[in-house]
């Protein structure tokens, strides 16, 4: 009887066990399952441009029903050669750089200064101040075309209304003009953005470190010098990366409010070259090249900004 039982005992295991298994390898599978439709999207328009990008660096294709044809290392050879692949480069260097340094600037200041408890109206000042964000940018760039357009802007408009000017000028027309136009577009659009983050880092200092230093007799300055600097790295390294992407992918404002880059190619951007080379001259070969060299360039700084980022934490 003992022997019986013993054997019902371990038969009753056995099937539990099985149950089990059976339970855990189906939330397996409905996992798989859930998470089926991100990977067929991140495959679909992520993994498979990328792919077919790089594939046709190496051919010559003006996007129709003729395949492409195989032209090895000759798109790379012309890149390199290429002076308006390195304008676009200096003219996107140079208008985020504009853009960017008084857009730190201005939103590490304000964030400062809206994170003190003793600001009124502060709750009114953020959501202005990140109003910006929510439009999107090709308004924003409409917006400002229709300010700077010679004939019908009305920046003209004030000024000879005013006697500033006798005869309406072609703002951008004029290099320098149109590359600032473009730069402070953006740092308006995303200054609200960069200091919502300082803010957040700023709310995440530990209030003991101000209270220390203002029993030491440290004035708002030296608090702000010697304590919320150098507690916002983390944050202000990930605005520098951030900022970078955007920055290197430029293109709706000023394709908008320049078209095709003008005044002499100034606000040619590499992303606008791109544009222009696969879909208005239909050299989408020469373009998934450009799109590649984009792509490393792009790779090469993120990497050096997630260095810093994993310096700073360990150093924490």
């Amino acid at each position: 009887m003992n022997s019986n039982a013993a054997v019902e005992t371990n038969q009753g295991e056995v099937k539990e066990k099985r149950k089990r298994s059976s339970t855990i390898s189906r939330r397996k599978y409905y996992g798989l399952l859930f998470i089926l439709p991100f990977f067929i999207l991140l495959c679909t328009f992520i993994v498979y441009p990328i792919v077919y990008s790089i594939f046709l660096s190496f051919h010559k294709w003006d996007g129709s029903i003729l395949p492409p044809q195989y032209v090895g290392l000759d798109n790379y050879v012309a890149l390199f050669r290429d002076k308006f692949f390195y304008k676009s480069i200096f003219n996107t260097w140079f208008m985020w750089l504009v853009c960017f340094i008084p857009q730190l600037i201005l939103a590490l200041g304000l964030a400062a200064i809206l994170s003190d408890a003793d600001i009124k109206g502060k709750g009114f000042f953020r959501w202005v101040y990140f109003l910006p964000v929510l439009v999107t940018m090709a308004s924003v760039a409409n917006l400002v075309f229709f300010i700077m357009d010679w004939k019908t802007g009305i920046l003209n408009q004030i000024l000879m209304s005013l006697g500033v000017i006798e005869e309406q000028i072609q703002w951008l027309q004029k290099i320098p003009v149109a590359r600032l136009t473009v730069s402070l577009t953006l740092c308006w659009m995303w200054f609200g953005y960069t200091m919502v983050i300082f803010m957040a880092g700023i709310k995440a200092i530990p209030t003991e470190y101000y209270e220390a230093a203002v029993v030491d007799g440290a004035n708002k300055w030296q608090l702000f010098r010697y304590i919320t600097l150098p507690c916002l790295k983390p944050s202000i390294t990930y605005n520098i990366v951030t900022s970078i992407i955007g920055g290197l992918t430029m293109y709706d404002v000023p394709a908008v409010i320049s078209a095709s880059g003008a005044p002499q190619s100034s606000t040619l951007t590499m992303v606008m070259y791109l544009y222009n080379l696969g879909f208005r001259n239909y050299n989408m070969g020469y373009a998934a090249t450009i799109a590649m060299g984009l792509f490393v360039m792009v790779m090469f700084f993120v990497a050096i900004a997630y260095s810093m980022i994993m310096k700073n934490t360990e150093q924490e």
